[in-house]
């Protein structure tokens, strides 16, 4: 039997987390293991409750969503972000990405998509709203040009963007997490982007993943 997906819900309205967490009953390997109403209780729960996946709102009072971001992944804290949002302003959705978002969900998404998405991120695996998908996408497009890459750093884009994270990579590979982390530069400074997630949609525009 797999182990539960622990969340836990940080946003600043009570209704709405009430409403999430009527949403998330009907799945049973969903467990909501705490709420937060703002960043720092956030943090502090994160550091003691060690949840799976942070459902994070992006615009909240004091300390928003991309300033609780960027402060786990200096943290180096256990969990992985799924931006949850009412906004798709490319404000928010570069700041979250860059700060280490590992997918983008807006507010309107059905139960369904919501138990998908936290299902994705668990596994480390980019989720984006189709209207988050398509502009993302966009971006890429107008800033990617025509990047020429390694085949080694096609295969650290293939492992990526299929959620692995850098010592499975290197696992996989046979490098070092030293010589990953210099290939996912590398990969960023070509096809011009700022996270895995956005390099996981790359990814997928340009028809990498699944190629062998």
């Amino acid at each position: 039997m797999k182990e539960a997906i622990r969340v836990l819900l940080v946003d600043d309205s009570v209704p709405f987390r009430v409403g999430l967490r009527k949403a998330l009953e009907p799945a049973p390997e969903i467990v909501v293991v705490g709420e937060a109403e703002d960043g720092k209780t956030a943090l502090w729960l994160i550091e003691s409750l060690q949840p799976d996946v942070l459902m994070l709102d992006c615009r909240m009072p004091g300390m928003d969503g991309v300033q609780v971001a960027v402060t786990i992944q200096k943290m180096c804290l256990p969990t992985n972000i799924l931006a949850y949002s009412a906004y798709d302003d490319e404000d928010c959705v570069r700041g979250m990405l860059g700060a280490g978002a590992v997918g983008y969900l807006l507010k309107d998404e059905s139960p369904e998509k919501i138990v998908e998405a936290i299902r994705a991120v668990a596994d480390g695996k980019g989720w984006f709203s189709p209207a988050i998908a398509a502009r993302v996408a966009q971006w890429l497009r107008e800033k990617s040009g025509s990047a020429k890459l390694t085949e080694r750093e096609l295969a650290v884009l293939r492992l990526l963007a299929r959620g692995k994270g850098n010592k499975q990579i290197s696992d996989e590979l046979c490098i070092t997490e030293r010589t990953v982390r210099f290939h996912v530069q590398n990969i960023y400074d070509k096809i011009g982007v700022h996270s895995r997630a956005e390099a996981a949609v790359w990814a997928v525009q340009h028809n990498i993943v699944g190629k062998e």
